[in-house]
């Protein structure tokens, strides 16, 4: 249970997010949307711990974000730009992030890359890699460690029509298996088709939900 309560974010004097609660609940995908500027990414990087929250509360499973605890202890992210490393693999990236948890085998790298539909005996680097391929890369590394979090801004960017709908149905796989999924998308499609919930968001605030 992810419970958002009442928070304020401001930057450079800019509010962009006002008074914004909201209770994200395990297995269900939650999708955002908006213009530019509305508060979608802003609200997911509040959510995964990359922007202090000042006024406000978020809580993971009854934690305080910022307090005890600085991120989200079992996440999953794709924000803005992918973070793989161009001059590896994309297994090698997996498997040098995650050494750091220690919870994922090599087996559950090569069998996420698959399920994003791509080889994980593939030796090109990610430098090599088409947008759409680097996107799929970008979506494995944020599943690979099946994590109870995953946070996806504008996840099928990039991506051919056939790919969208293997997206689509691994996204609604991790949420059957008991994940949170919240995204943010430009795509009405993902979202009348994903999610179980759509929240509306304009200026930082939460106009609707449904």
């Amino acid at each position: 249970m992810i419970e958002v309560n009442n928070i304020t974010i401001t930057l450079k004097k800019d509010t962009v997010l006002k008074e914004v609660s909201y209770a994200f609940e395990s297995g269900k995908i939650y999708g955002l949307r908006g213009r530019n500027g509305a508060g979608k990414t802003m609200l997911l990087r509040a959510l995964a711990g990359l922007i202090p929250v000042k006024e406000g509360q978020i809580k993971i499973d009854d934690q305080v974000l910022g307090d005890k605890i600085d991120f989200p202890p079992s996440m999953g992210l794709l924000i803005e730009n992918n973070n793989l490393a161009p001059e590896f693999t994309l297994t090698k990236n997996l498997q040098l992030l995650g050494k750091i948890k220690k919870v994922a085998t090599d087996d559950d790298i090569a069998t996420t890359i698959t399920r994003v539909g791509l080889d994980p005996k593939d030796t090109r680097k990610v430098a090599k890699f088409s947008l759409g391929m680097k996107q799929r890369g970008a979506i494995a590394q944020a599943l690979f460690e099946k994590p109870m979090l995953i946070l996806l801004d504008e996840p099928t960017n990039a991506i051919d029509q056939q790919g969208v709908i293997e997206i689509r149905e691994l996204l609604a796989a991790e949420a059957k298996r008991g994940a949170t999924i919240i995204l943010a998308s430009h795509n009405p499609e993902d979202l009348s088709v994903l999610a179980d919930e759509i929240i509306d968001l304009s200026h930082g605030e939460i106009v609707k939900h449904a």
